[in-house]
């Protein structure tokens, strides 16, 4: 299976995004480019900062896929809550 071929399926699917530096990102995936640039729905986004785990909740983001460290399809942060 080719990379882009497993983002493909998951469109419509719920997937964890780990990004480069203090971020994790989950949301429903919407779409994507041959960039991975990625349109998703219904985020939650989760950034770790000096006084804790901030958790911002978002309608809808394009996400820049040249910070992308790690996707999971299906996936979600141990403390998703």
């Amino acid at each position: 299976v080719l990379p882009l071929e497993l983002v493909d399926k998951c469109i419509g699917s719920r997937i964890w995004i780990i990004m480069k530096g203090d971020k994790e990102i989950v949301g429903t995936l919407r779409g994507f480019d041959d960039y991975v640039n990625m349109v998703l729905e219904d985020v939650v986004e989760y950034e770790i900062t000096p006084e804790g785990r901030r958790v911002t909740k978002l309608d809808q983001v394009l996400l820049n896929g040249n910070n992308v460290a790690i996707m999971v399809p299906g996936g979600q942060p141990p403390y998703d809550d």
